[in-house]
């Protein structure tokens, strides 16, 4: 028994939550590893289309963040790309049918799961300033606050930092609008602001036909892939992997269904992202994985019933097969500002659910989480959160 499928303007509001980190870092492989465009964003849909219909409530569906930023930043092959989805599936699947997952979720204090929480709301709010003021990688990477926008400056100020406080007083003002969902005004009038000002970029290339995934684009990564992928890609990834696409996401899930989240389990995230990935994999799309924060993303902008994953998902897929490898000329059209204002309410969401915390001991723990996070990456404050947890339920201590 799960939540009964609605199809409204909510759900198709919700649906949209989690655009800000899908779109750049999607968008960003595909520009700079070569990624295929039909494949990586069929794979997306078809993994929202299918989530959502087996878990039976709404599920997130996102990038495998350490690879795909450290794809974007060195600029790795597709093949090295192709290799790590392929690993981290067969990890992930193997962590599950073992039973690993079930123990490593059962002995994960609660402190822990609210750090990873609070330290992945900071991490998307952080980004969604940085789309707004134009110093993401991605913008980095074109040179421009907008980079698919004929307008870049209003005087001294950056035209993206208007949209972006545009946007959030717009986003406060409907947060909880149901006739007129805030997302969805949002992302709509973001798409307007490209139609009218924007530099139509792919717009010309795009005509409509009927396009399906290659299978194996980029063909069977070598040896050398593989081993690259493991060292640098996957094993990096998979304690943040484990932290937030699963123990985190799987506490978020029924923290906001109840009961109607039952088929969410640690060992079902791990088999569903395995097999996503192995998909991934032969259709040349990127790593992907679950996510807390896009959870957050869509419950706060709308999604209550898996009625969203449906129409995200078919949106993407039907993109993909009507347009091919043009799907950008369309995906430009929202500008990145616009991603930074959902990004910005979808991790104050996440970082929320902190409050629920009361001890001293528990607050110490997600704030050293918070820190290492910020320091170095969220996997290593996921596994020194885990470590300082445990030495703080000695009565010997206190903090």
């Amino acid at each position: 028994m799960g939540v009964p499928y609605k199809f409204n303007r909510q759900e198709l509001a919700g649906s949209l939550g989690d655009l800000g980190v899908v779109l750049p870092l999607g968008i960003a492989m595909i520009l700079v590893n070569g990624l295929n465009p039909l494949g990586l964003f069929f794979s997306v849909g078809l993994f929202y289309l299918l989530s959502g219909m087996y878990y039976r409530i709404p599920v997130p569906v996102e990038p495998m963040k350490v690879i795909g930023a450290y794809a974007v930043a060195t600029g790795i092959t597709a093949s090295e790309i192709m290799a790590s989805s392929l690993l981290i599936g067969v990890l992930l699947l193997v962590i599950a049918l073992t039973g690993a997952m079930t123990l490593i979720g059962k002995y994960t204090p609660k402190e822990v799961v609210r750090g990873v929480q609070l330290s992945t709301g900071l991490l998307l709010m952080a980004e969604g300033v940085r789309f707004m003021i134009g110093t993401s990688t991605f913008q980095k990477l074109q040179e421009a606050a907008e980079p698919y926008l004929v307008i870049q400056d209003i005087g001294p100020v950056p035209f993206g930092l208007v949209l972006g406080l545009v946007g959030g007083v717009v986003t406060l003002l409907l947060l909880d609008n149901k006739k007129l969902p805030a997302a969805l005004v949002v992302v709509l009038g973001g798409m307007l602001v490209g139609l009218l000002l924007g530099t139509r970029e792919g717009l010309s290339q795009v005509s409509p036909g009927f396009n399906l995934p290659e299978f194996m684009p980029f063909g069977f990564p070598s040896g050398v892939d593989f081993s690259f992928a493991l060292l640098v890609l996957v094993l990096p990834q998979l304690p943040m992997t484990l932290g937030n696409a699963v123990i985190a996401n799987v506490d978020l899930s029924r923290q906001y269904f109840g009961e109607a989240a039952h088929r969410a389990t640690y060992k079902a995230n791990c088999i569903t992202m395995a097999l996503a990935n192995f998909f991934s994999f032969f259709v040349g799309g990127m790593p992907l994985c679950h996510g807390a924060g896009g959870l957050a993303a869509h419950y706060r902008f709308g999604a209550r019933t898996p009625g969203s994953n449906v129409i995200i998902g078919a949106i993407f897929i039907f993109l993909a097969v009507l347009l091919g490898v043009n799907i950008l000329g369309i995906l430009y059209l929202i500008p990145m500002a616009v991603l930074g204002v959902l990004l910005v309410f979808a991790g104050s969401q996440l970082a929320l659910t902190i409050m629920d915390l009361k001890e001293r001991k528990e607050f110490f723990v997600v704030f050293t989480i918070v820190g290492i996070t910020l320091a170095t990456n969220l996997a290593a404050g996921f596994i020194v959160g885990i470590i300082v947890a445990y030495i703080l339920k000695s009565e010997k201590l206190s903090i």
